[in-house]
């Protein structure tokens, strides 16, 4: 039996996880996440040592194929997993679901990081819900706007002056998420394009707000890679491969 591993962390992750017969499943997580959600089979925690560390498992440990399901902002993961899987000769997989998509109704400004969705806010609003991740929040620290903050874990970095953290985790209804914006006069809503059902409410209860909405875009997908936005697709991929 060959060894697939998967780079997780998402719900795909943990789908994919439950649903490759016929491997050695083994899903790797950053260990940013204090509580993760935990998929079927073996498990791993923390980095490799950058793409020669992550090279020198994948030979070792025999690894018949790797599928990145991170996070659709986890650059460098991703761009660690393509020298990786290049030096080692290992088939590799980008499973990302789709981006959200405008729709009637919404207003939304599309900007390319975390440091163009601050320059936009002054002119946006004063009262700012922020869902970008922990590790981004000082891009906002010195603007002197009020923002209502929500993470998964308590962040480490610098905070605004003026804030209100909610620690939470998904999924969200569009009621609860239209009662946290109504509580706290929120005009502008700050999000990175994850795509996915679990935290899409939140854009639901904006647009019904009519306020706008700063969509950080993805970074782009490294080039060569082939890539899948479901996993069904990747389990046909890994059925072309073959387990061995």
């Amino acid at each position: 039996m060959r060894t697939l591993l998967i780079l997780g962390g998402t719900g795909e992750a943990r789908a994919l996880a439950a649903r490759a017969a016929g491997w050695r499943v083994v899903t790797s997580l950053a260990g940013r996440v204090r509580d993760p959600r935990l998929p079927e089979g073996e498990v791993r925690v923390g980095g490799f040592g950058g793409p020669e560390g992550l090279a020198g498992w994948l030979l070792a440990e025999g690894v018949g194929a790797v599928v990145d399901a991170t996070h659709p902002f986890a650059s460098r993961i991703s761009a660690s997993a393509v020298a990786a899987a290049r030096a080692a000769g290992v088939p590799l997989l980008a499973l990302h679901r789709p981006g959200w998509t405008e729709g009637p109704g919404d207003d939304w400004r599309r900007v390319p990081s975390v440091e163009a969705a601050a320059g936009a806010l002054p002119a946006l609003g004063e009262r700012i819900m922020l869902t970008t991740g922990r590790q981004s929040l000082d891009a906002f620290a010195d603007l002197g706007l009020f923002f209502l903050i929500r993470t998964v874990d308590p962040p480490s970095t610098r905070l605004p002056e003026r804030h209100r953290l909610v620690l939470d985790r998904g999924p969200y209804t569009v009621e609860g998420e239209a009662a946290l914006m109504r509580e706290h006069t929120i005009d502008v809503l700050v999000t990175k394009d994850s795509g996915g059902a679990m935290t899409a409410a939140k854009l639901v209860a904006a647009r019904r707000r009519e306020i706008p909405v700063v969509m950080v875009d993805r970074p782009p997908m490294p080039d060569g890679v082939p890539a899948v936005s479901t996993v069904d697709d990747a389990e046909g991929w890994l059925r072309g491969i073959g387990a061995g």
